[in-house]
């Protein structure tokens, strides 16, 4: 395998359209990943066809005939859960495992979320500790890896993800980096891959325009999408020679915010990679 690009079903949540929308459209761009987002339960807006987001309680097969449909692969499968809640993250991401490896998904992509407000100072450490092992014992037996993301709190700086990421000592428990997260939060998004190194495991390719720099880096965590890739102020040329010194094999999941994004980001980070 070598590096493609990839595309986040996020996308067309501001299209209003369902998952399976997403992936023929998807197809027809050229695109030959994506990441598909998973919920638990049942909810309003995905039942009713104006939202993504898949519910885990859909016979997985189905989902992976409507990839097979459309000529498309699994790059990784959206699942953020809070890891400070092992009354829910345990299960949802056991779950998850389940699910990725039925639609050949080889890596499930989540963060630590938000720190609940009776989680006090070191406490944090030995409950995620607690929900990643109990995690990895499923994810071992399918195969499938953890990919730790920068979004929140802790993870927003590369020591505090690299800490996470380091919990429990387990080759599958990696590092799922999002240049856009990163860079809003105020890292040094290069330094931090040379940081991530081989503990990459997947990337959300995510670029983040002049103007939402100007207005938010340095005061949040994250955001749910960019602009289109090569649009903004990430330099792919210099992300694409790092992860390759690094040995990087795998997909860029792309995360902006409209159809036409996702193709301007396809042909700038293909020209990229072919070069």
């Amino acid at each position: 395998m070598s590096i493609y690009a990839g595309l986040n079903l996020e996308f067309v949540r501001r299209s209003e359209k369902p998952f399976a929308v997403g992936l023929e459209w998807a197809a027809k761009m050229g695109y030959q990943y994506v990441e598909p987002m998973v919920h638990t339960g049942r909810e309003l807006m995905s039942e009713a066809g104006y939202y993504h987001s898949v519910s885990m309680e859909e016979d997985p097969h189905f989902i992976k005939d409507l990839l097979d449909e459309h000529g498309l692969k699994a790059s990784g499968l959206s699942s953020h859960c809070p890891l400070m809640r092992p009354e829910i993250s345990v299960m949802y991401l056991q779950r998850a495992i389940q699910f990725a490896s039925v639609i050949g998904a080889p890596v499930v992509n989540t963060d630590e979320s938000y720190r609940p407000a009776w989680v006090v100072g070191d406490e944090a450490w030995p409950i995620m500790t607690y929900t990643l092992k109990a995690v990895l014992r499923v994810a071992e037996r399918y195969g499938i890896s953890i990919g730790i993301e920068p979004h929140q709190a802790i993870s927003k700086t590369t020591d505090g993800l690299l800490r996470i990421a380091s919990l429990v000592d387990h080759p599958l428990l990696r590092i799922n980096y999002d240049t856009g997260n990163a860079y809003l939060a105020g890292e040094d998004i290069y330094e931090a891959l040379e940081r991530v190194g081989s503990r990459l495991v997947h990337m959300h390719a995510k670029d983040i325009s002049i103007e939402h720099s100007d207005a938010e880096r340095g005061k949040v965590t994250g955001t749910p999408v960019g602009c289109a890739c090569g649009d903004g102020v990430v330099d792919w040329a210099r992300v694409i020679s790092i992860i390759r010194k690094h040995g990087f094999q795998g997909v860029l999941s792309v995360e902006c915010g409209s159809p036409e994004q996702a193709e301007r980001s396809l042909a700038h980070l293909n020209a990229l990679l072919a070069a």
